[in-house]
Formats: C-alpha cells, sequence, structure tokens
C-alpha cells in the first residue's frame, strides 16, 4: 500500500515536471527570416557609373521590390521577426539595400538602411462612405426608377 503511494507521488512529481517544461518551452522565441538582402561581397561588385539594372539583376539578383515607376530603383529587403509563445510577431531586424539608377538605367548609387533607420508610419484606414449601406438590392432598383430618362438614349 505503501509502496503505491510512493509510485503515484513519484508519477505527479514526473506530471508536474513535464508541464512546467511544456510551459517554458512554448515561451521559447521563435525566429523567422523574411526577404533577401545581398552581402558586402555581393554589393562590392555593382560599379556605380558602370552597372545598369540587368547586370545587377545578374550579378545579385531579381530585387524583392522595385519602385513604382520604371525608373525607380531596386529595393532588397529582409527582416528577422521573433515570436514567443501566444505573444504578438515583433520585428528584431530589418535591412533593407536600395540601388538608385539614373534616366540611362545606370547605378546612380547604394544604400543601406537598419530598422534604427525608419519611421513608423501609422496606417490609416479611409473608406468612402456610400449611400447604399442600408437599401436593398430592390428599393435601390425601384428608387432609380424615377432618375431615367428614355429621351436621352435617343439623343445622339
Amino acid at each position: 500500500m505503501n509502496a503505491q503511494k510512493d509510485q503515484l507521488k513519484a508519477a505527479v512529481k514526473y506530471a508536474a515536471w513535464a508541464v512546467a517544461a511544456l510551459a517554458v518551452a512554448g515561451c521559447t522565441a521563435i525566429y523567422k527570416k523574411h526577404g533577401y538582402v545581398p552581402s558586402e561581397e555581393q554589393l562590392a561588385e555593382v560599379v556605380v557609373g558602370i552597372d545598369t539594372k540587368d547586370s545587377v539583376a545578374e550579378t545579385i539578383g531579381v530585387p524583392t521590390a522595385s519602385g513604382v515607376l520604371n525608373d525607380g530603383g531596386y529595393y532588397y529587403v529582409s527582416t528577422l521577426m521573433r515570436t514567443r509563445g501566444a505573444g504578438a510577431t515583433k520585428p528584431v531586424s530589418r535591412s533593407l539595400v536600395a540601388i538608385s539608377f539614373d534616366s540611362r538605367d545606370v547605378v546612380s548609387g547604394i544604400e543601406r538602411y537598419s530598422l534604427e533607420d525608419g519611421k513608423v508610419i501609422p496606417l490609416a484606414r479611409r473608406v468612402t462612405s456610400s449611400s447604399v449601406e442600408d437599401k436593398t438590392f430592390l428599393r435601390q432598383l425601384l428608387g432609380s426608377l424615377g432618375n431615367f430618362n428614355p429621351g436621352s438614349l435617343l439623343e445622339e
């Protein structure tokens, strides 16, 4: 009888240790890397004033993002994200390499930025309100009957 109590106590003790170990493991940080930034050696191969967009794409690779217009630059972005348990994912480090081109598509500058160089930009959601929010399709259809002028179809 006493041996059964000892075994039960030992099982409870091991179960408590297992639960504690799982709780600690659940709080361990998980790191994920997104994107690509060329190394310093690769960037040293790009010569300002000589290389073009095509030669940069061949030397370094296709960028993760490019400028808004065709004559914009190449942007290589890499971000290291950390998640702890059920907490929100947060950026730990971010690296950005911006290669700018002139009007002849020749490299005019290479710049490197990090997370510390950036500014937090709050995103505002702006939605244009419409007058059809509370109207059903049938109510909209019947409401537009008085606004229709058949004579406008005959005029050229």
